[in-house]
């Protein structure tokens, strides 16, 4: 048998000049700078630098950051950009890594907390500086007004002992993180690692991880716009939408659209509403969805311990095949699914505040890409590292999300992080020297290098904080 291929033969040897790989990347390092990201987690871990001539706690972490949101998944893997010290400069030894992130703690993590919400802030007022608008959450193609918060948990297994890793509900065994994401622009804003064994439907785990997540956004949109928290029915829990009412008092305008359980008095309900109470569902194109009608419950259920105001309405839909259906399910022919909100009548119709609850699920794909930027698997035996881990994820996507914000356009703009980085972020390059300059050159016929040139041009022209 003759062997054929449309390839031609290499000669491979080791003694190239100047090359460099993940060229791409050094966009999130410069991003972690001019945002003041590095020097504000620097100041936060000031206490723990054990001598002077050492490597700056503050670097050492972004660059585990910069290094989780290029895709890396173990400290190990800090090499990549360690051994390209042209590119990226000095990168501490995994050692020194590890040594850092051990001696975070509960007070050190709530002041890298407060790091990455001073990042935030100059990241999103650089926004304002260039570009027309703050990107919007939409539903159904219709804006919804203000910033809109996501919180889901999710299950990270582990295939070894870790401290507070426990079986999980899903008969798995590992952590039960919960996250709160802002849809406007896929920012990571909170996270809190939990045992396996947490409960999905915690109050007090959803009042910590919202409570974090507010701390996170800007005060000029805190208390300027509104904000929408979501949750599936994880959330319908009395003290958690009291909780988000009382933060009213403190001059959030937050409301809330959940999910609620089908119990035996919302069937009730349910098979009480005369044909004339449903209206047509729509879908993401604002179009009517096929076999699918919502109705309004408010009035017919008692609301007695839910903040006032709240309403509650159901969608029916004719099931797909395999979805789960209960028995009432399977007598009416229709899958069930009711929200709780405190959204006003003046939102708009019912069909509009159901597709706007359903875009909850966009969260799936957060936590999912998430998962491929450091929190789907977690380094150590310790639970402090583990948890200064998850927080160095969530920083890795919010230098994700900046990028894509401030320094991309279209396709790119919006591409989850598995396609930036195998379009921008792991391009190679070849970097030379003239005229007092460093060059960083890109194949100039690699299909997104004109993407890149752009990216770190509006890099370059964004303006640098004033550091004290």
């Amino acid at each position: 048998m003759s062997s054929t291929t449309s390839r031609s033969r290499l000669s491979v040897t080791p003694d190239g000049r100047g090359v460099v790989s993940h060229a791409g990347a050094r966009l999130l390092a410069d991003l972690a700078e001019v945002t003041a990201l590095t020097s504000a987690f620097g100041d936060a871990l000031a206490g723990g630098r054990q001598r002077t001539g050492g490597h700056d706690p503050g670097q050492v972490i972004t660059d585990m950051a910069v290094m989780l949101a290029d895709g890396g998944e173990t400290i190990s893997d800090l090499a990549v950009l360690r051994d390209q010290a042209e590119l990226f400069g000095p990168v501490a030894s995994p050692a020194t890594a590890w040594r850092v992130l051990n001696r975070i703690d509960e007070a050190a993590l709530g002041r890298m907390r407060a790091a990455r919400a001073a990042a935030r802030e100059i990241a999103w007022a650089q926004h304002a500086d260039t570009r027309e608008k703050f990107p919007q959450a939409k539903a159904a193609g219709r804006v919804i007004p203000g910033l809109v918060v996501d919180i889901d948990a999710t299950i990270v297994i582990c295939h070894s002992e870790k401290e507070q890793a426990t079986p999980t509900w899903k008969k798995t065994f590992g952590y039960h993180p919960i996250l709160a994401f802002l849809d406007n622009t896929g920012d990571g804003l909170a996270g809190i690692l939990r045992p396996g064994r947490a409960g999905s439907n915690t109050a007090a785990d959803h009042i910590t991880v919202l409570d974090h997540a507010l701390a996170q956004i800007p005060d000029d949109r805190r208390y300027g716009v509104p904000i929408l928290v979501r949750t599936d029915t994880a959330g319908c829990t009395k003290a958690f939408l009291a909780h988000i009412r009382a933060r009213r008092a403190d001059g959030v305008d937050a409301r809330f659209s959940v999910g609620a359980p089908i119990d035996a008095e919302v069937r009730d309900a349910i098979s009480a509403l005369p044909a004339s109470a449903w209206a047509a569902a729509i879908d993401a194109d604002d179009e009517p969805r096929d076999g699918a009608q919502v109705a309004e419950l408010t009035g017919l259920l008692d609301a007695a311990g839910f903040p006032e105001g709240t309403r509650f309405i159901v969608r029916r839909e004719r099931p797909h095949p395999g979805a789960a259906l209960d028995l009432f399910d399977t007598v009416e022919g229709f899958r069930h699914q009711l929200i709780a909100t405190d959204s006003p009548p003046s939102t708009g119709p019912l069909a509009f505040i159901d597709a706007r609850h359903r875009a909850h699920a966009r969260v799936e794909d957060r936590i999912r890409c998430g998962k491929d930027t450091g929190f789907g698997r977690f380094p150590s035996r310790q639970a402090n590292i583990n948890a200064a881990w998850l927080e160095l994820a969530l920083a890795g996507i919010d230098l994700i999300a900046w990028t894509q914000i401030l320094l991309l356009d279209g396709e790119l703009a919006k591409a989850e992080p598995k396609r930036l980085r195998y379009r921008l972020l792991h391009t190679a390059a070849r970097i030379t020297r003239g005229g007092r300059r460093t060059w960083l050159r890109i194949a100039e016929h690699w299909p997104w290098a004109r993407d890149l040139v752009t990216a770190f041009a509006r890099l370059a022209a964004l303006p640098r904080p004033a550091i004290c």
